[in-house]
């Protein structure tokens, strides 16, 4: 008899166990206080998506993305925001960075100077480059000028910093002009800005044959190999995130409230269009395959000073582990 209630205690012990709710798992996400990864993270949090998900979410507010950058090569982060080219530049150096996509939209030269239309009249100005040295889009600028025979490191008085003061110095005519992130574009536009070169045209003029994907989340291979079924979650999250966005305007509240208080009418609705036009639809393989030819481009016109060492994309620059995403 004695045996039979140690039997039918384990038995019971076992069941209540297996329906315990699995614990969450955590993902700790660096990111920048400015960037619309936020957005995303608030709607997540706000609509309990991440609960949904069976998933501890530790977002890491930093001022930069170069501080993103140290935080993931120092194991401070498991995923932050950054561009695949700088993922590449990693993996050639040794570190098994990858990438997974978050947004095409990409920003612009911004100025308020009429006489300033084109890469040839940034030959001579003071040229605001928001993130740093080594930002995709500065590097894919200066190509772009290359082709056109203007040396952006020599011709122009380049001066980096965050977005948010970059934007200052172009409000305050400190600089001519300013390569601003999308977003910071968007301000600068309801302030009176114009954009004087757009880098969707820089990235078809070096060869893409779309709107190319920009940022991502960008992880450790060996973080994706251990928690696979995890980002794939957060990924599908992230999503319906995108999703409620560009058709809530309960969630797009969320962002405003979050992010977004004290901007006008006018500039939210350029940055909900901007942002709703920027999520990611085609497939990996295309992606990856006009990031390839941009970077090729990259190479031939600056060769290791542009791109690193490597002369082609990396094949595992881009993750293909996701499901339900983008293939």
């Amino acid at each position: 008899m004695r045996s039979f209630f140690v039997a039918l205690a384990a038995g019971l012990a076992c069941l209540f166990l297996a329906v315990q709710p699995a614990q969450a798992e955590r993902l700790r996400i660096a990111l920048q206080k400015t960037g619309t990864l936020g957005w995303e993270l608030a709607v997540i949090k706000a609509f309990g998506l991440d609960k949904e998900a069976k998933l501890d979410i530790d977002a890491i507010e930093l001022a930069s993305t170069d501080a993103g950058k140290i935080a993931i090569q120092g194991g401070g982060a498991d995923l932050i925001i950054s561009d695949w080219l700088w993922v590449a530049r990693q993996r050639a150096q040794g570190q098994k960075l990858t990438f997974y996509p978050h947004s095409s939209s990409i920003g612009a030269v911004m100025t308020k100077n009429p006489a300033i239309r084109n890469v040839n009249d940034l030959a001579g100005r003071t040229l605001g480059v928001a993130g740093g040295p080594l930002d995709k889009s500065w590097l894919m600028l200066k190509a772009y000028a290359l082709k056109y025979g203007v040396d952006l490191d020599k011709g122009a008085t380049v001066l980096y910093g965050a977005p948010p003061l970059i934007a200052e110095k172009a409000l305050q005519g400190e600089i001519d002009t300013a390569l601003e992130f999308w977003n910071f574009a968007a301000d600068l536009e309801a302030q009176g800005f114009t954009r004087a070169i757009e880098l969707t045209d820089v990235e078809k003029a070096l060869g893409a044959k779309g709107d190319v994907v920009v940022t991502g989340y960008v992880f450790d291979e060996g973080f994706a190999a251990r928690n696979k079924d995890a980002l794939a979650r957060f990924f599908a999250a992230s999503r319906k995130a995108k999703e409620l966005i560009a058709t809530s305007d309960r969630a797009w509240g969320a962002v405003i409230a979050e992010r977004l208080a004290g901007k006008d009418a006018g500039t939210l609705d350029i940055y909900r269009k901007r942002y709703v036009a920027g999520a990611p639809k085609r497939p990996i393989a295309e992606e990856e395959a006009d990031a390839r030819t941009l970077y090729g481009a990259l190479a031939a016109l600056g060769g290791e000073k542009l791109v690193g060492p490597a002369r082609t994309l990396d094949p595992g620059t881009f993750y293909k582990g996701a499901e339900g995403g983008p293939h």
